[in-house]
């Protein structure tokens, strides 16, 4: 375990030439990155909005490298044999996808194994892939920059587990503080002597020393790695869920203690296949459940999130010039699906304008969702009329989005919903609804609505006027836009007019 000053090492970057030269960019082109963990080999390509991401590709196999390593000093003999395999596959699918760069980190398992500077000489003979091997400090770090990517604003203790090591890093103001690592990875937990309670003890002690150079004053933990991922499945499964997007999927010191009794009751193989989680993570997951319990028993946080990005969108963080950190990753990704998708592309900008009138005195965080879906409210026009309302649902709760929680994730999803269709109606979108308070999921329509009209006059022109204590809603259209507003716009602007209850409706052109 050790203990650094928050700057980052000068010594090494791992691309082989810079990611982002024009701040203002806004596209990023295929970038592929190999994280050679202690338990998985992984290999991501990212495409899409440049501050929010997108997986183009997303391989991962279970190598198992750091398997009997604290024992032996040295890598798993056939996990070895694997992860070159794999090495050698990615090497060629990223060839096959035009990129001619492939980045690669190695963590735990081969900068502790004594035959960890061969396997890499080995990989690069056989791929030309150099490996770079980063320690834990960095590892630390990097994470906490892959939480970043994700939730700009986050603030907290950040908690990457991976096969063979855990580390912790200080969040705040969207910079990286005190960083520590620590050996309480499964893989190396299996090999502690004196059964369970001397591994139990071994987490205790660990833990608690971590408390001491960190401080317990945390009121939120991100956590990271795939055991974290695994048992959120398993706390999804155990409420009955409604929402399956482990991104931000948030639990209660109570949630945890819940799942991990009921993770003692319950027969270990079904619940593997009900919850989707490979028989290799399950086999860990007791392991790390064991530090789960211990991390929250020590450091009492009062709210549990689990973050989908860490090492590998942490070097992509660490690329960004701060001009592009500073953008909003939510706006960014909603902006580029309009331009790639969208009929108009643009168009959204000026439907922001025209429906932001209905809601006076919003704050900045309700009118960014509102401003996302009016980037989104056409870019699944493609899709049958019949199914477009739940593909434009499905879209965006099932979407890779960042910076924005799960009820927001919700309220975007069925805004757009109702962008095309009045009534919710079908249990699959009552179970989600039931995420979001009545206040919420009435403005979730309200924004459908207007959305469809202001869709619907293709003017950039037209405006709405909301005027909340007389009741008056009024639509103003340019004389020349006049004809725009046929028969079937008339019923939506009265369908509007209806949902907020206006006492009065008119229409008003103006020259």
């Amino acid at each position: 375990m050790s203990l650094t000053p928050p700057d980052k090492p000068a010594h090494w970057d791992p691309f082989a030439k810079p990611l982002f030269d024009d701040p203002s960019v806004r596209h990023l082109s295929k970038v592929a990155v190999v994280d050679i963990g202690s338990n998985s080999v992984r290999l991501v390509v990212f495409d899409g909005a440049a501050r929010s991401p997108a997986y183009f590709y997303n391989e991962k196999v279970m190598c198992g490298l750091g398997t009997g390593s604290m024992n032996t000093g040295r890598l798993h003999p056939e996990g070895r044999k694997r992860a070159l395999a794999s090495m050698i596959r990615f090497r060629k699918l990223a060839t096959a996808m035009g990129i001619s760069d492939l980045t690669a980190v190695a963590t735990a398992a081969v900068r502790d194994s004594e035959d960890g500077a061969e396997f890499c000489e080995e990989v690069l003979q056989a791929t030309g892939v150099k490996i770079y091997i980063i320690d834990g400090i960095e590892e630390a770090r990097l994470s906490a920059q892959g939480v970043l990517l994700g939730w700009p604003e986050a603030s907290g203790l950040m908690c990457d587990i991976g096969g063979s090591s855990m580390e912790l890093a200080h969040i705040n103001a969207r910079t990286i503080g005190k960083r520590v690592t620590s050996d309480l990875g499964p893989l190396k937990l299996e090999d502690v002597k004196g059964g369970v309670s001397g591994r139990r003890a071994f987490i205790k002690e660990t833990i608690q020393k971590l408390a001491d150079e960190m401080g317990t004053d945390h009121d939120r933990i991100y956590l990271v790695g795939g055991s974290w991922r695994a048992f959120a499945r398993v706390d999804m499964h155990r409420r009955n869920y409604p929402l399956l997007v482990l991104h931000e999927y948030e639990m209660t010191p109570k949630d945890i203690r819940d799942t991990i009794a009921y993770l003692a009751e319950i027969d270990h193989e079904e619940l593997r296949k009900s919850c989707g989680i490979s028989s290799a993570r399950m086999r860990l997951l007791p392991l790390a459940t064991e530090v789960l319990k211990r991390l929250i028993k020590t450091f009492k946080p009062e709210e549990i999130a689990i973050s989908s990005y860490g090492i590998r969108e942490g070097m992509l963080y660490e690329q960004m010039p701060q001009k592009l950190r500073d953008r909003d990753p939510l706006i960014e990704a909603s902006k580029f699906s309009e331009f790639k998708d969208a009929r108009i592309p643009g168009f959204g900008k000026n439907l922001f304008y025209f429906v932001s009138p209905l809601f006076p005195n919003a704050d900045y965080k309700f009118l960014r969702l509102v401003r996302a879906a009016c980037h989104l409210h056409d870019v699944s026009w493609r899709a049958h009329p019949d199914y477009r309302a739940e593909t434009c649902f499905d879209n965006v709760t099932r979407s890779n989005l960042g910076g924005l929680n799960h009820q927001e994730r919700v309220f975007l999803g069925l805004s757009l919903m109702h962008r095309y269709r009045d009534q919710r109606g079908g249990k699959k979108f009552e179970d989600v609804s039931k995420l979001l308070t009545e206040r919420t999921l009435r403005r979730a329509t309200v924004l459908g609505s207007a959305m469809r009209l202001g869709a619907m006059l293709w003017d950039k022109n037209a405006s709405l006027h909301w005027d909340p204590t007389r009741r008056v809603l009024k639509l103003q259209l340019r004389e020349h836009s006049e004809d725009l507003f046929g028969e079937v716009a008339e019923a939506r602007f009265q369908s509007l007019a209806t949902l907020i209850a206006a006492k009065r409706s008119k229409v008003e052109i103006i020259d």
